[in-house]
């Protein structure tokens, strides 16, 4: 098992190879990419009970990730797993390639196609509700958005969620409070998020989404029986690139060749006192 500093060092590198992804194919949802990174690294190198080798075995852990702007950090953790040559995303966003701005499960390592928000928790409710039916004891994990709260299909699914008692799903919502059109809040207010999931029969879980340790504990902790879990997971938008953090601007933007060298030089500066520490 990886500790925590190993984790965070992962996340750091992860963010970089994303950085320079989205340069090098001049698209990319930048802050949404950056402010989930850290839950992807501690669900696929601690916790996701999945690997290439089994991911066609019909007892494998499930990821669905709804928020599927943010694919390409999903790309960079699957060619991190050994899903496929990290090579392959060299052809990102290029003419044929099945590397796309949403994750297609013509790539190894994706379940499903997702993208259009609102569609990821009803489909991980069907997968696992599958689970129970045939009597496998895989997990379903998804990941939304703030912003995708204001989907309706989002809160049938989470009734349907609790009515099957599906404690094999966990839920995790990216909360940074931005989405392409400014603060989540002003948009189209969706809170007490934490109180209306709690209303539907989950279990809730309030944590720092860029703290690792905290993210692992969450993920790992075994459901209450006969409960589905939610897991909020505060974090900041475009975390680890200073000027991008916290700037709704950032949701899908590619910085220029001045921000990119400067993003570049703090991830660095980031992933080198982690490999000094």
């Amino acid at each position: 098992m990886a500790t925590t500093r190993e984790l965070e060092l992962k996340a750091a590198e992860m963010r970089k190879a994303t950085w320079e992804m989205i340069y090098r194919a001049k698209t990319g949802h930048t802050g949404s990419d950056l402010s989930c990174a850290d839950i992807l690294v501690a669900l696929y190198n601690q916790v996701l009970k999945q690997t290439p080798a089994t991911f066609t075995d019909p007892n494998r852990d499930r990821y669905i990730q709804s928020k599927g702007h943010a694919v390409e950090i999903l790309y960079n953790v699957l060619a991190d797993q050994g899903y496929f040559p990290k090579s392959d995303l060299l052809t990102y966003s290029q003419f044929n390639s099945p590397y796309i701005g949403h994750p297609t499960n013509h790539i190894n390592g994706i379940e499903l196609n997702t993208g259009s928000l609102g569609h990821g928790l009803g489909l991980s409710v069907g997968v696992a509700l599958a689970g129970k039916l045939d009597h496998r004891d895989y997990h379903v994990y998804t990941l939304m958005g703030d912003g995708e709260q204001a989907e309706g299909s989002v809160w049938e699914a989470a009734m349907s969620a609790g009515n099957y008692k599906l404690d094999n799903l966990t839920a995790i919502i990216d909360h940074n409070r931005l989405q392409i059109s400014g603060p989540t809040a002003d948009v189209m207010n969706s809170e007490p998020l934490a109180d209306k999931y709690r209303a539907f029969g989950f279990d809730v879980v309030e944590i720092d989404g860029n703290n690792m340790a905290e993210l692992v504990s969450a993920l790992s902790t075994t459901n209450t029986p006969e409960r589905p879990k939610l897991i909020l997971a505060d974090t900041i938008k475009g975390k680890g690139i200073s000027f991008a953090e916290n700037q709704a601007a950032w949701h899908h933007k590619v910085p220029t060749a001045e921000q990119y060298q400067q993003g570049l030089d703090e991830l660095n500066a980031v992933i080198g006192g982690l490999q000094n520490e």
